[in-house]
């Protein structure tokens, strides 16, 4: 029989120590931290549409993410926040399905 198991809590509540445990168990972790930073890594659409929408220096030499940069920028505006929430949040979450199917 399978289990789906969400774990959520605030930071430093113990969820990765958790998914550590259940992993260790043999449970397939999936974990929306890092399919977070897949949905924007060099090459990806999101990525793009970022560096279209605020710019191109929210792009690192190395071609990845300048998340310093896009933190303060979105912290100053709520409407900036919005928008990069409607689109990653969707790309995370039909992820996050595609792994759990």
């Amino acid at each position: 029989m399978k289990y789906k198991v969400a774990l959520t809590g605030g930071i430093g509540s113990g969820k990765s120590t958790v998914a550590d445990a259940f992993a260790e168990q043999g449970a397939n972790v999936i974990d929306a931290d890092v399919i977070a930073r897949q949905v924007v890594e060099p090459g990806t659409p999101a990525l793009r549409a970022i560096a279209e929408k605020f710019g191109d220096e929210m792009i690192l030499a190395d071609g990845s993410l300048n998340r310093c940069l896009l933190r303060e920028h979105i912290f100053a505006s709520d409407v900036d926040k919005r928008w990069l929430n409607g689109l990653l949040h969707p790309l995370i979450q039909q992820e996050t399905e595609r792994q759990m199917a």
